[in-house]
């Protein structure tokens, strides 16, 4: 999808609408469209970078993105999401290459660590991303801890 603006952003960039889109959106897809009960905020997000997908002023797409050691020993990127309404039209592509290049390119991150949901491997496959180790379950979602080396 052409057209989405990006932005990248720390916690106390976000105005008060851009975190409440932002909690919208993830609950909308981790918890009411996956049916799954758990606690999203989870006292992370002001330790993260915030990246903002915008179409037509509402957001469509989202991640968190975390230095080396936040998360896990490497860089991270978390809570990826794209509203419904967008997917197919490969913004979920162009929102891991965003924040792929936001973890490398200011902060050179030599690698990026995710715990993908199990079912997008090979989505992630797509971005370099390899599995590394087995499979979870987190909040009942089958996950897999994924490696990317740059």
């Amino acid at each position: 999808m052409n057209g989405i603006e990006w932005r990248y952003l720390a916690f106390e960039e976000l105005t008060v609408a851009e975190l409440y889109a932002v909690l919208q959106l993830r609950s909308e897809v981790f918890v009411v469209e996956q049916a799954c009960i758990f606690q999203d905020m989870d006292g992370s997000d002001a330790q993260a970078m915030h990246l903002l997908g915008s179409f037509q002023g509402a957001l469509v797409a989202y991640a968190r993105c975390f230095e080396a050691g936040v998360k896990f020993a490497e860089a991270s990127i978390g809570r990826i999401v794209t509203s419904p309404e967008i997917r197919g039209s490969g913004s979920g592509h162009a929102l891991v290459e965003k924040a792929i290049a936001c973890l490398s390119v200011p902060l050179g991150a030599p690698a990026i660590r995710i715990g993908a949901q199990a079912r997008l491997n090979a989505f992630y496959r797509r971005h370099g991303f390899e599995t590394s180790g087995p499979v979870y379950l987190e909040d009942g979602i089958a996950h897999i801890e994924m490696l990317r080396s740059l």
